[in-house]
Protein backbone atom coordinates (compact mmCIF):
# COMPACT_ATOMS: atom_id res chain seq x y z
CA UNK A 1 0.00 0.00 0.00
CA UNK A 2 1.11 3.58 -0.61
CA UNK A 3 1.91 5.41 1.95
CA UNK A 4 0.01 8.98 1.63
CA UNK A 5 1.75 12.22 1.33
CA UNK A 6 3.70 13.99 4.23
CA UNK A 7 1.01 16.56 5.56
CA UNK A 8 2.56 19.69 7.56
CA UNK A 9 1.37 20.68 10.85
CA UNK A 10 2.64 23.92 12.44
CA UNK A 11 3.84 24.12 15.59
CA UNK A 12 1.18 25.77 17.74
CA UNK A 13 -1.28 23.41 16.26
CA UNK A 14 1.01 20.44 17.27
CA UNK A 15 1.30 21.62 20.68
CA UNK A 16 -2.39 21.86 20.90
CA UNK A 17 -2.92 18.12 19.45
CA UNK A 18 -0.78 16.95 21.94
CA UNK A 19 -2.24 19.19 25.21
CA UNK A 20 -6.09 17.13 23.70
CA UNK A 21 -5.12 14.12 23.06
CA UNK A 22 -3.51 13.67 26.93
CA UNK A 23 -7.22 15.70 27.95
CA UNK A 24 -6.00 19.13 28.38
CA UNK A 25 -8.62 20.78 25.93
CA UNK A 26 -11.10 19.62 27.90
CA UNK A 27 -12.88 21.65 30.90
CA UNK A 28 -12.52 20.75 34.26
CA UNK A 29 -15.82 19.16 35.28
CA UNK A 30 -18.49 21.32 37.37
CA UNK A 31 -19.45 18.85 39.73
CA UNK A 32 -17.44 16.73 41.80
CA UNK A 33 -15.68 14.20 39.65
CA UNK A 34 -15.67 10.37 40.19
CA UNK A 35 -14.99 7.02 39.06
CA UNK A 36 -16.46 7.69 35.69
CA UNK A 37 -14.18 10.62 34.92
CA UNK A 38 -11.41 8.70 36.71
CA UNK A 39 -11.88 5.84 34.11
CA UNK A 40 -11.76 8.31 31.48
CA UNK A 41 -8.69 9.88 32.23
CA UNK A 42 -6.83 6.46 33.19
CA UNK A 43 -8.24 5.27 29.58
CA UNK A 44 -6.77 8.25 27.61
CA UNK A 45 -3.56 8.49 29.23
CA UNK A 46 -3.34 4.47 29.28
CA UNK A 47 -0.02 4.86 31.76
CA UNK A 48 -0.71 6.51 35.38
CA UNK A 49 3.34 5.96 36.41
CA UNK A 50 3.49 5.26 40.13
CA UNK A 51 6.28 7.01 42.46
CA UNK A 52 7.44 6.75 45.69
CA UNK A 53 8.07 10.62 46.38
CA UNK A 54 5.90 12.08 48.58
CA UNK A 55 7.06 15.64 49.16
CA UNK A 56 4.05 17.01 47.42
CA UNK A 57 1.30 14.12 46.44
CA UNK A 58 2.01 10.31 45.63
CA UNK A 59 2.40 10.87 41.96
CA UNK A 60 -0.44 9.38 40.46
CA UNK A 61 -2.49 10.91 42.48
CA UNK A 62 -1.78 14.34 40.49
CA UNK A 63 -2.34 13.60 36.59
CA UNK A 64 -6.21 13.05 37.17
CA UNK A 65 -6.00 16.34 39.17
CA UNK A 66 -4.50 18.43 36.64
CA UNK A 67 -7.18 17.09 34.12
CA UNK A 68 -10.17 17.48 36.54
CA UNK A 69 -9.36 19.49 39.23
CA UNK A 70 -10.55 18.60 43.13
CA UNK A 71 -11.50 15.44 42.98
CA UNK A 72 -11.74 13.16 46.09
CA UNK A 73 -8.49 11.47 47.04
CA UNK A 74 -10.20 8.06 48.33
CA UNK A 75 -12.31 7.65 44.62
CA UNK A 76 -8.38 7.30 43.15
CA UNK A 77 -7.61 4.59 45.88
CA UNK A 78 -10.88 2.64 45.39
CA UNK A 79 -10.54 2.84 41.34
CA UNK A 80 -7.06 1.97 41.69
CA UNK A 81 -7.80 -0.84 44.02
CA UNK A 82 -10.45 -2.05 41.44
CA UNK A 83 -8.59 -4.98 39.22
CA UNK A 84 -11.57 -5.52 37.16
CA UNK A 85 -9.95 -1.56 35.88
CA UNK A 86 -6.33 -1.51 36.54
CA UNK A 87 -3.47 -3.06 37.03
CA UNK A 88 0.19 -2.79 37.86
CA UNK A 89 3.08 -3.53 35.71
CA UNK A 90 6.06 -2.04 34.69
CA UNK A 91 5.36 0.34 31.22
CA UNK A 92 7.22 3.66 31.29
CA UNK A 93 8.15 3.15 34.15
CA UNK A 94 5.98 1.26 37.08
CA UNK A 95 2.33 2.27 36.76
CA UNK A 96 -1.46 1.86 36.70
CA UNK A 97 -2.69 0.49 33.31
CA UNK A 98 -6.29 -0.27 31.93
CA UNK A 99 -6.72 -4.30 32.63
CA UNK A 100 -7.20 -4.63 28.64
CA UNK A 101 -3.42 -3.97 28.27
CA UNK A 102 -2.48 -6.71 30.46
CA UNK A 103 -2.32 -9.34 27.12
CA UNK A 104 -0.08 -6.96 25.20
CA UNK A 105 2.50 -7.35 28.01
CA UNK A 106 2.90 -11.09 28.36
CA UNK A 107 5.25 -11.12 25.72
CA UNK A 108 7.48 -8.42 28.44
CA UNK A 109 6.75 -11.40 30.93
CA UNK A 110 8.24 -13.98 29.20
CA UNK A 111 10.96 -12.18 28.21
CA UNK A 112 11.47 -11.16 31.89
CA UNK A 113 15.36 -12.34 31.43
CA UNK A 114 15.84 -10.37 28.68
CA UNK A 115 14.48 -6.96 30.30
CA UNK A 116 14.27 -7.19 33.68
CA UNK A 117 17.13 -5.65 35.43
CA UNK A 118 20.17 -5.88 38.14
CA UNK A 119 19.57 -7.90 41.20
CA UNK A 120 16.19 -9.40 39.45
CA UNK A 121 17.84 -11.21 36.63
CA UNK A 122 20.76 -12.68 39.31
CA UNK A 123 18.48 -13.75 41.92
CA UNK A 124 16.61 -16.07 39.53
CA UNK A 125 20.33 -17.09 37.66
CA UNK A 126 21.59 -17.66 41.13
CA UNK A 127 19.31 -18.79 43.46
CA UNK A 128 16.17 -20.07 41.62
CA UNK A 129 15.58 -22.50 44.37
CA UNK A 130 14.93 -19.44 46.92
CA UNK A 131 12.88 -17.89 44.02
CA UNK A 132 10.53 -20.57 44.36
CA UNK A 133 10.57 -20.88 47.90
CA UNK A 134 8.93 -16.91 48.07
CA UNK A 135 6.43 -18.48 45.25
CA UNK A 136 5.08 -21.19 47.55
CA UNK A 137 4.94 -19.22 50.42
CA UNK A 138 2.83 -16.54 48.55
CA UNK A 139 0.61 -19.81 47.56
CA UNK A 140 0.20 -21.05 50.81
CA UNK A 141 0.26 -17.95 52.84
CA UNK A 142 -2.08 -15.89 50.77
CA UNK A 143 -1.00 -11.49 49.91
CA UNK A 144 2.40 -10.95 50.63
CA UNK A 145 4.46 -7.58 51.60
CA UNK A 146 8.28 -7.47 51.06
CA UNK A 147 8.17 -6.98 54.53
CA UNK A 148 7.01 -10.19 55.57
CA UNK A 149 10.05 -11.99 54.08
CA UNK A 150 12.36 -11.59 57.06
CA UNK A 151 15.82 -11.58 54.96
CA UNK A 152 17.62 -8.33 56.64
CA UNK A 153 18.58 -5.68 53.81
CA UNK A 154 22.25 -4.90 52.19
CA UNK A 155 24.11 -2.22 54.36
CA UNK A 156 23.75 0.23 51.06
CA UNK A 157 22.60 3.87 52.60
CA UNK A 158 20.95 5.99 50.05
CA UNK A 159 20.47 3.73 47.49
CA UNK A 160 16.74 3.65 46.38
CA UNK A 161 17.02 -0.09 45.75
CA UNK A 162 18.64 -1.27 48.78
CA UNK A 163 15.87 -4.30 48.34
CA UNK A 164 16.65 -7.27 50.36
CA UNK A 165 16.68 -10.88 48.87
CA UNK A 166 12.78 -11.33 49.38
CA UNK A 167 12.01 -8.21 47.70
CA UNK A 168 13.89 -9.08 45.07
CA UNK A 169 12.09 -12.60 44.89
CA UNK A 170 9.05 -10.84 44.91
CA UNK A 171 9.53 -8.02 41.97
CA UNK A 172 11.39 -11.18 39.51
CA UNK A 173 7.97 -13.15 40.43
CA UNK A 174 6.02 -9.82 39.59
CA UNK A 175 8.30 -8.89 36.56
CA UNK A 176 7.47 -12.51 34.88
CA UNK A 177 3.62 -11.44 35.75
CA UNK A 178 3.08 -14.86 38.00
CA UNK A 179 2.51 -12.13 40.63
CA UNK A 180 0.74 -9.03 40.61
CA UNK A 181 -0.25 -5.80 43.05
CA UNK A 182 -3.24 -6.93 45.06
CA UNK A 183 -3.42 -4.20 47.22
CA UNK A 184 -0.83 -1.00 49.35
CA UNK A 185 -0.65 -0.76 52.18
CA UNK A 186 -0.98 3.01 53.83
CA UNK A 187 2.21 3.44 53.54
CA UNK A 188 2.60 2.68 49.76
CA UNK A 189 3.64 -0.81 50.20
CA UNK A 190 3.23 -2.86 47.89
CA UNK A 191 0.59 -6.23 48.57
CA UNK A 192 1.63 -9.34 46.17
CA UNK A 193 -0.55 -12.07 45.10
CA UNK A 194 -1.12 -14.95 42.37
CA UNK A 195 -1.89 -13.22 39.38
CA UNK A 196 -4.96 -15.95 38.59
CA UNK A 197 -6.21 -15.03 42.02
CA UNK A 198 -6.09 -11.04 41.43
CA UNK A 199 -7.16 -10.20 38.08
CA UNK A 200 -10.45 -10.59 36.80
CA UNK A 201 -10.85 -14.36 35.11
CA UNK A 202 -11.84 -12.55 31.57
CA UNK A 203 -8.57 -11.14 31.41
CA UNK A 204 -6.96 -14.04 32.51
CA UNK A 205 -8.55 -16.02 29.37
CA UNK A 206 -8.17 -13.45 27.08
CA UNK A 207 -5.88 -14.70 24.00
CA UNK A 208 -2.10 -13.82 24.33
CA UNK A 209 -1.35 -12.07 20.74
CA UNK A 210 1.91 -12.59 19.06
CA UNK A 211 4.35 -10.16 20.19
CA UNK A 212 4.74 -8.32 17.11
CA UNK A 213 0.73 -7.59 16.74
CA UNK A 214 1.19 -6.85 21.35
CA UNK A 215 4.19 -4.14 20.29
CA UNK A 216 1.48 -3.08 17.34
CA UNK A 217 -1.07 -2.48 20.02
CA UNK A 218 1.01 -0.70 22.69
CA UNK A 219 2.09 1.58 19.68
CA UNK A 220 -1.41 2.13 18.61
CA UNK A 221 -2.32 3.03 22.59
CA UNK A 222 0.67 5.23 22.74
CA UNK A 223 -0.28 7.57 19.65
CA UNK A 224 -3.81 8.31 20.91
CA UNK A 225 -2.72 8.93 23.84
CA UNK A 226 0.17 11.52 22.37
CA UNK A 227 -1.88 13.10 19.47
CA UNK A 228 1.32 13.56 17.24
CA UNK A 229 4.78 12.04 18.27
CA UNK A 230 8.17 11.11 16.94
CA UNK A 231 9.13 7.24 16.62
CA UNK A 232 10.86 7.84 19.38
CA UNK A 233 7.76 9.49 21.21
CA UNK A 234 5.70 6.32 20.73
CA UNK A 235 8.45 3.92 21.57
CA UNK A 236 9.38 5.41 24.74
CA UNK A 237 5.91 6.00 26.20
CA UNK A 238 5.87 2.00 26.91
CA UNK A 239 9.48 1.89 26.28
CA UNK A 240 9.69 -0.68 23.49
CA UNK A 241 12.78 -1.75 21.99
CA UNK A 242 14.25 0.39 18.90
CA UNK A 243 13.39 -2.22 15.92
CA UNK A 244 9.79 -3.78 16.83
CA UNK A 245 8.87 -0.39 17.68
CA UNK A 246 9.94 0.87 14.21
CA UNK A 247 8.42 -1.78 12.62
CA UNK A 248 4.98 -1.44 14.46
CA UNK A 249 5.07 2.45 13.39
CA UNK A 250 5.76 1.23 9.87
CA UNK A 251 2.55 -1.07 9.48
CA UNK A 252 0.33 1.32 11.29
CA UNK A 253 1.16 3.81 8.76
CA UNK A 254 0.63 1.05 5.89
CA UNK A 255 -2.68 0.66 7.34
CA UNK A 256 -3.77 4.34 7.69
CA UNK A 257 -3.43 4.53 11.33
CA UNK A 258 -0.70 6.79 11.95
CA UNK A 259 0.32 9.96 9.28
CA UNK A 260 2.86 11.20 8.55
CA UNK A 261 3.48 14.67 9.37
CA UNK A 262 6.10 16.94 9.36
CA UNK A 263 6.31 19.37 12.33
CA UNK A 264 8.11 22.88 11.51
CA UNK A 265 10.95 23.13 14.48
CA UNK A 266 11.02 19.26 15.79
CA UNK A 267 13.57 18.05 13.22
CA UNK A 268 12.05 14.48 12.95
CA UNK A 269 9.79 12.76 10.74
CA UNK A 270 6.45 12.89 13.04
CA UNK A 271 3.05 10.58 13.14
CA UNK A 272 -0.26 11.96 13.90
CA UNK A 273 -3.09 9.77 15.15
CA UNK A 274 -6.20 10.31 12.23
CA UNK A 275 -8.50 10.54 15.03
CA UNK A 276 -6.64 13.17 17.00
CA UNK A 277 -8.46 16.23 18.18
CA UNK A 278 -6.51 19.37 16.72
CA UNK A 279 -8.04 22.45 18.85
CA UNK A 280 -7.74 25.70 17.49
CA UNK A 281 -7.49 26.95 21.15
CA UNK A 282 -6.46 25.33 24.57
CA UNK A 283 -7.44 27.37 27.94
CA UNK A 284 -5.92 24.70 30.13
CA UNK A 285 -4.36 25.75 33.58
CA UNK A 286 -2.71 22.93 35.80
CA UNK A 287 0.33 22.12 37.67
CA UNK A 288 2.29 19.12 36.60
CA UNK A 289 3.77 16.07 37.95
CA UNK A 290 7.28 15.75 37.15
CA UNK A 291 5.66 11.96 36.13
CA UNK A 292 2.97 13.25 34.31
CA UNK A 293 2.98 11.91 30.94
CA UNK A 294 3.00 15.55 28.95
CA UNK A 295 6.34 16.42 30.54
CA UNK A 296 8.00 12.87 31.40
CA UNK A 297 10.29 12.54 28.46
CA UNK A 298 12.21 15.32 28.53
CA UNK A 299 13.54 15.94 24.87
CA UNK A 300 9.63 15.87 23.97
CA UNK A 301 8.69 18.69 26.18
CA UNK A 302 11.70 20.91 24.85
CA UNK A 303 10.31 20.14 21.77
CA UNK A 304 6.67 20.39 21.63
CA UNK A 305 6.79 23.55 24.38
CA UNK A 306 10.53 25.24 24.03
CA UNK A 307 10.30 24.07 27.98
CA UNK A 308 13.47 23.30 29.40
CA UNK A 309 13.01 20.66 32.38
CA UNK A 310 14.88 18.92 34.51
CA UNK A 311 14.28 16.37 38.05
CA UNK A 312 16.98 17.56 40.48
CA UNK A 313 15.34 15.21 43.03
CA UNK A 314 19.12 13.59 43.01
CA UNK A 315 20.86 16.66 42.24
CA UNK A 316 22.82 17.71 45.21
CA UNK A 317 20.83 20.68 46.66
CA UNK A 318 23.60 23.13 46.21
CA UNK A 319 23.58 22.08 42.48
CA UNK A 320 20.39 22.44 42.08
CA UNK A 321 18.80 25.38 39.76
CA UNK A 322 15.03 25.10 40.28
CA UNK A 323 14.63 23.20 43.10
CA UNK A 324 14.04 19.44 44.55
CA UNK A 325 10.23 18.67 43.49
CA UNK A 326 9.36 21.04 40.67
CA UNK A 327 5.90 21.34 39.25
CA UNK A 328 5.71 22.75 35.29
CA UNK A 329 3.06 25.00 34.88
CA UNK A 330 0.55 25.19 32.26
CA UNK A 331 -1.52 28.19 31.45
CA UNK A 332 -3.44 27.96 27.76
CA UNK A 333 -1.14 26.09 25.70
CA UNK A 334 2.20 27.05 27.05
CA UNK A 335 4.07 25.90 29.87
CA UNK A 336 4.67 29.70 31.56
CA UNK A 337 6.44 28.34 35.37
CA UNK A 338 7.37 26.43 37.23
CA UNK A 339 7.30 25.81 40.95
CA UNK A 340 8.98 23.74 43.89
CA UNK A 341 6.77 22.75 45.64
CA UNK A 342 6.17 20.90 49.38
CA UNK A 343 3.27 19.82 51.27
CA UNK A 344 4.23 20.57 54.90
CA UNK A 345 1.51 18.78 56.73
CA UNK A 346 2.85 19.15 60.08
CA UNK A 347 2.05 22.96 59.90
CA UNK A 348 -0.80 22.26 57.31
CA UNK A 349 0.65 24.80 54.56
CA UNK A 350 1.33 24.22 50.82
CA UNK A 351 4.63 25.84 50.33
CA UNK A 352 6.18 27.34 47.23
CA UNK A 353 9.63 27.05 47.88
CA UNK A 354 11.28 28.72 44.26
CA UNK A 355 9.18 30.20 41.56
CA UNK A 356 10.43 30.81 37.97
CA UNK A 357 8.33 32.40 35.13
CA UNK A 358 9.47 31.70 31.39
CA UNK A 359 11.26 34.33 29.55
CA UNK A 360 8.40 36.46 27.53
CA UNK A 361 5.48 35.62 29.59
CA UNK A 362 2.89 38.20 31.36
CA UNK A 363 4.10 37.63 34.85
CA UNK A 364 1.43 39.51 36.80
CA UNK A 365 -0.91 37.32 34.95
CA UNK A 366 0.66 34.20 35.43
CA UNK A 367 1.15 34.85 39.32
CA UNK A 368 -2.63 35.39 39.13
CA UNK A 369 -3.52 32.29 37.47
CA UNK A 370 -0.63 30.19 39.45
CA UNK A 371 -2.13 31.89 42.66
CA UNK A 372 -5.50 30.18 42.45
CA UNK A 373 -3.91 26.88 41.28
CA UNK A 374 -1.92 26.67 44.34
CA UNK A 375 -4.92 27.29 46.42
CA UNK A 376 -6.99 24.59 44.69
CA UNK A 377 -4.13 21.98 45.43
CA UNK A 378 -3.55 23.06 48.79
CA UNK A 379 -7.23 22.52 49.23
CA UNK A 380 -7.60 19.46 47.78
CA UNK A 381 -4.62 17.95 49.78
CA UNK A 382 -6.17 19.40 53.24
CA UNK A 383 -3.77 22.47 53.40
CA UNK A 384 -4.42 25.31 55.30
CA UNK A 385 -2.31 28.08 53.65
CA UNK A 386 0.00 28.65 50.89
CA UNK A 387 3.72 30.19 51.11
CA UNK A 388 6.20 31.87 48.83
CA UNK A 389 10.05 31.64 49.81
CA UNK A 390 11.31 34.36 47.99
CA UNK A 391 13.97 32.32 45.67
CA UNK A 392 13.30 32.70 41.96
CA UNK A 393 12.02 35.72 39.40
CA UNK A 394 8.55 34.93 39.93
CA UNK A 395 8.28 34.88 43.76
CA UNK A 396 7.44 38.48 44.25
CA UNK A 397 4.35 38.75 42.18
CA UNK A 398 3.13 35.17 43.11
CA UNK A 399 3.30 36.67 47.01
CA UNK A 400 1.44 39.91 45.86
CA UNK A 401 -1.49 37.42 43.95
CA UNK A 402 -1.78 35.10 46.65
CA UNK A 403 -4.23 37.56 48.78
CA UNK A 404 -6.78 37.73 45.29
CA UNK A 405 -6.91 33.72 44.80
CA UNK A 406 -7.73 33.65 48.71
CA UNK A 407 -10.88 35.16 48.24
CA UNK A 408 -12.25 32.26 45.73
CA UNK A 409 -10.65 29.58 43.31
CA UNK A 410 -12.97 28.45 40.22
Amino acid sequence: MARPAVDRLPAPLARRTALAAQGFADPRPVAVPGARQLRKVTDRMAVVQIDSVNVLSRSHYLPAFSRLGAYPRPAMDAFTARRSEVFEYWAHEASYLPVRLHPHLRWRMAAAEEHAWGSMVRIQRERPGYVAEVLDRVREAGPTKASDLAEPRPDRRGSMWNWHAGKVALEWLFYTGVLTTRARTTSFERVYDLTERVLPPAVLRSPTPEPADAVRELVRTAARALGVATERDLRDYFRLRPAPARQAVAELADAGELLPVEVAGWGAPAWLDPAARRPRWVRARALLSPFDPLVWERPRVERIFGFRYRLEIYTPAAQRVHGYYVLPFLLGDRLVARVDLKADRQAGVLRAQATHAEAGVDRAEVAAELAAELRLVAGWLGLDDVTVAERGDLATDLTRALPAAASGVA
